[in-house]
């Protein structure tokens, strides 16, 4: 159920900011428990060299409001 959930829902990247979906994701990265999707590769390297950059202040899929 939740990866049929994933497939419908649209994500943000991270890094560039473009809106994409599960199925047009070119590529995800799990950082810290919470899984990132990404319009590229070249997005996801930058993300992976630097994760706390991004992921502070950013919400993925598996992140919770506290």
């Amino acid at each position: 159920m939740k990866h049929e959930q994933a497939e419908r829902k649209s994500f943000v990247d991270p890094v560039c900011g473009m809106v994409i979906s599960f199925q047009t994701a070119a590529v995800g990265s799990e950082y810290r428990g919470k899984r990132y999707y990404f319009c590229s590769a070249a997005c996801r390297e930058q993300f992976e060299a630097d994760p706390e950059r991004y992921a502070r202040t950013h919400r993925q899929h598996g992140s919770r409001r506290g």
